[in-house]
């Protein structure tokens, strides 16, 4: 086999997949269409992950894996790297890393027979991962990251067409979940997730409040989540007492999170890892996006397997709407406007009355 090869179609796999990502919670929670399409293609392989410790609560929620490989960057980068490629090496029929990072290759050429990456366009950059990979494909971001991830299928010769977003969720998650809405009271609701791993994502508290105040006068019950972080325990400190609106930040694992997400009607909120669990169980969307870039990142249409790459003020395209600024520098795919997590101007120009309204709109025609 030349290890220089584009494609490895028509090799055989075997029985042992390992899939790298070390990146953040979205990107582990978006590899799963790809986790899906090998499963299915293979007839049930064993397939373990390779992830990044900060992301392993979203990992442990996926599909069809047997075990997590972790590493974390508290600890000894070198001693972790070097015992890592000794549990690997050559462990997995097939490996494919979707991180281009020069650790994953590593790990994606030790561990595997056949070895797929993302590579960097960049030849002085990956001139080696080429040379060396059994397959490889550059990371493209003017491509959605779900587009992105499913390309290894097509270098095995799999269908890579119309992706889909699943996910899951244990029954003792349901079960709790369904008891914590019952001792409150909760019926039908709506998810509003005001938080982010970033704040330069998080829609300004002046803002936020009004649009809250807004929903709360629609006669739907509002059930606002979040974690345990700095951050979101800093908003669940600003939230207002309001009724109709439930504040439940912190109250919720990861696995409840995914439970709470599936039993509510719509998804109104920041862009991040919560946005997407809400699309791959179909919900109503309403996202507010600043600087991040649709090409990649907009909530996945299971319907119509696509995002959007269009920048509006307001767009709808099957059951999902975005709300952005008009302003012409949006969106630029900046850290805040400064590139360094700080505010993002464009946030402050969304108008919470415009999104209250297109919410009332869906409302009245779901009643």
């Amino acid at each position: 086999m030349k290890k220089n090869n584009h494609s490895c179609t028509g090799k055989t796999t075997g029985r042992r997949i390992l899939v790298i990502v070390q990146r953040s919670n979205g990107d582990v929670f978006l590899s799963s269409p790809l986790i899906e399409g090998l499963f299915q293609a293979y007839g049930g392989p064993h397939i373990d992950l390779l992830v990044n410790s900060d992301t392993l609560a979203v990992a442990r929620m996926l599909p069809h894996i047997r075990h997590i490989h972790v590493f974390s960057y508290e600890l000894s980068r070198s001693r972790q790297t070097y015992e890592l490629i000794r549990q690997l090496s050559r462990r997995y029929d097939l490996s494919i890393s979707l991180t281009a990072s020069d650790r994953s290759v590593l790990f994606a050429l030790v561990s595997g027979g056949i070895s797929i990456s993302a590579v960097e366009k960049q030849l002085k950059r990956s001139w080696w991962k080429r040379f060396l990979l059994s397959g490889h494909y550059e990371f493209d971001a003017d491509r959605h990251i779900i587009d992105n991830n499913t390309r290894p299928l097509g270098l095995l010769g799999l269908d890579s067409e119309r992706p889909v977003l699943h996910s899951l969720h244990s029954q003792k998650a349901a079960e709790r979940v369904d008891s914590m809405l019952a001792e409150k009271g909760i019926g039908e609701f709506i998810v509003f997730h005001p938080c982010a791993q970033y704040d330069y994502k998080v829609y300004p508290e002046k803002l936020r409040n009004r649009l809250l105040e807004e929903l709360s006068l629609l006669g739907m019950k509002i059930v606002v989540t979040g974690s345990k972080s700095s951050l979101d325990l800093r908003i669940k400190s600003s939230l207002p007492l309001l009724d109709n609106v439930f504040d439940c930040i912190g109250e919720t694992s990861m696995d409840e999170l995914f439970a709470l997400s599936l039993r509510s009607l719509a998804y109104i909120g920041a862009d991040t890892l919560n946005m997407h669990i809400a699309a791959s169980q179909n919900k109503r969307i309403f996202a507010i996006f600043g600087p991040t870039i649709l090409s990649m990142w907009s909530p996945w249409c299971n319907a119509l397997h696509a995002g959007t790459r269009v920048n509006k003020p307001v767009q709808t395209y099957g059951n999902i709407t975005l709300f952005q600024a008009d302003m012409p520098c949006v969106a630029c795919g900046k850290s805040g406007c400064d590139d360094h997590h700080g505010t993002s101007e464009c946030l402050y120009h969304i108008d919470p009355l415009v999104i209250k309204n297109e919410v009332e709109q869906w409302l009245t025609l779901y009643r």
